[in-house]
């Protein structure tokens, strides 16, 4: 049988979007960074993970959170296709069902500042997602 279901705990990378759709319904975006398993030369890795919900009460408790609150998401993946049928766009995306603020003790990721994204105590201010210029369509 097939599934698609999916679960996220990471970080809210930036502050929530939301957009009116010409149907009436407002769609809430956000991103979520996700931590990799650290790479063979030591360096940490990220995933920026683009999310969506057109469900209030899950667009509310996102809105509720700040920038680099942890957060856990349930919900389905999803591909949309934009744009006139010369130039499709294709985008991923997880369409939210559900989300909470997520209170474990976790730890602090082992990023190692670098450049103008840290102050003089070493504590990260930002986190700038590493952007995927494509995706490949798969099979």
């Amino acid at each position: 049988m097939d599934r698609n279901e999916v679960l996220l705990v990471g970080r809210l990378s930036a502050g929530v979007e939301e957009q009116s759709l010409p149907s009436g319904d407002t769609v809430t975006k956000w991103r979520i960074i996700v931590c990799r398993r650290r790479h063979r030369r030591g360096a940490a890795l990220t995933d920026s993970i683009p999310c969506v919900t057109f469900d209030p009460e899950t667009a509310a408790v996102v809105r509720g959170l700040k920038p680099r609150d942890y957060l856990e998401v349930t919900g389905s993946f999803r591909c949309r296709v934009f744009g006139p049928s010369a130039a499709k766009i294709w985008r991923y995306e997880v369409e939210v069902s559900s989300a909470k603020p997520y209170e474990a003790d976790l730890p602090e990721p082992d990023i190692v500042p670098d450049g103008p994204t840290h102050t003089p105590n070493g504590s990260v201010v930002a986190l700038i997602p590493r952007q995927v210029a494509y995706l490949a369509q798969a099979g």
